[in-house]
């Protein structure tokens, strides 16, 4: 009961319904809750083999639905047998050259799975909050360099951008319905880039340089000078989860480091580093009709509304992603207990 104290999130008679819960987040936000005690369901997509999902496998205790939320009977049934008091909304297609290669599943995934799911438990007398995580790339480039606040302006990038801009939009529309009918609030969280053991992720940077890593092979690295800020999973997990439990006037929160973004280059240097050793590493050209080249979020209203904070700094976080790596790569620990690790470091410094 001392972990759900600090943590926040202390009256729960419920389930928390995660969708996406067999992703890189989903998974982390599942075992969070496993050490903290408290109720959970999924709904996702079967897991890819070399997911986190699959490498701890059995050791999850929550009830599990795997469909597609593009399929709304189904996704219906499902939230009628659990009846979620809280939602955490994370299923998603979130890889931006996946975007450019199938912009219609991007959509579809990303715009219509969110109204489904919000037209289905959004008016539910038994829902309470509902979180939807969008991403901090709908902000619209300034071209300052300027850190993004909530109300800033949003505008995509990329069709992965664009698509979660439509999640937005389809937020703010049962945002204006629920305080119609006094039903569930609903929060749009963005979050910075974020990093941690398990993640493997195609053409995402600490994914690729672990396995060149481990491999011993040639990594390619696109955009060395673009910045982001880099935070470990488990600090906006906690955010989203405070959120549950906590009075808020806001629509929306950011979740992000405080510190000045990282380049591409000098995270490659942090994770060269920590892992001892490196293959050879080719910086490519810049890439700037893929991806913005600079980003940075504010989180000041999370921390002065909510009483969070960044566990990790961004090179703690880059440094605690290559260790939980390099202890699983050596069988030291299992992915299990690296992640129950880095869980228990959290929630003692709460």
């Amino acid at each position: 009961m001392n972990n759900l104290k600090k943590i926040g999130v202390i009256d729960v008679s419920g389930p928390i319904l995660i969708t996406g819960h067999t992703g890189f987040k989903g998974t982390w936000l599942t075992l969070l809750l496993d050490k903290l005690g408290i109720e959970w369901a999924g709904i996702s997509l079967p897991a890819q083999k070399t997911s986190l999902y699959k490498l701890i496998q059995g050791k999850k205790k929550g009830k599990e639905y795997f469909l597609d939320i593009r399929d709304y009977d189904k996704l219906k049934r499902a939230i009628t047998d659990i009846k979620p008091r809280f939602v955490v909304h994370l299923a998603a297609q979130s890889l931006v050259l996946d975007s450019y290669k199938n912009p219609k599943l991007t959509f579809e995934t990303n715009v219509m799975g969110t109204l489904n799911l919000l037209d289905l438990v959004a008016k539910k007398d038994y829902v309470h909050k509902i979180v939807i995580a969008t991403t901090d790339k709908v902000y619209k480039d300034k071209g300052n360099n300027a850190s993004f606040i909530e109300s800033d302006p949003l505008g995509g990038k990329d069709p992965y951008s664009w698509s979660k801009i439509g999640a937005e939009a389809v937020v703010g529309a049962w945002q204006q319905l629920s305080m119609l009918h006094n039903t569930a609030k609903i929060i749009a969280v963005r979050a910075g880039n974020v990093i941690g053991g398990g993640d493997q992720s195609l053409d995402r940077l600490l994914p690729d340089l672990v396995k060149g890593f481990m491999n011993n092979s040639e990594v390619f690295i696109r955009n060395p000078k673009s910045t982001r800020p880099w935070q470990h999973v488990l600090d906006p997990l906690h955010g989203y989860l405070l959120l549950l439990n906590t009075p808020i006037t806001g629509n929306a929160y950011n979740f992000s480091t405080n510190s000045k973004s990282l380049e591409v280059k000098r995270v490659v240097e942090i994770a060269r580093n920590s892992w001892g050793s490196s293959p050879k590493i080719i910086f490519g050209e810049e890439l700037s009709q893929f991806e913005s080249r600079s980003l940075s979020v504010n989180a000041k209203k999370a921390i002065k509304e909510l009483n969070w904070r960044s566990h990790w700094s961004q090179e703690e976080a880059i440094v605690a992603t290559i260790q939980w790596w390099k202890s699983v790569a050596s069988q030291d620990q299992t992915a299990f207990e690296a992640c129950f690790q880095q869980i228990e470091e959290l929630l003692n410094e709460l």
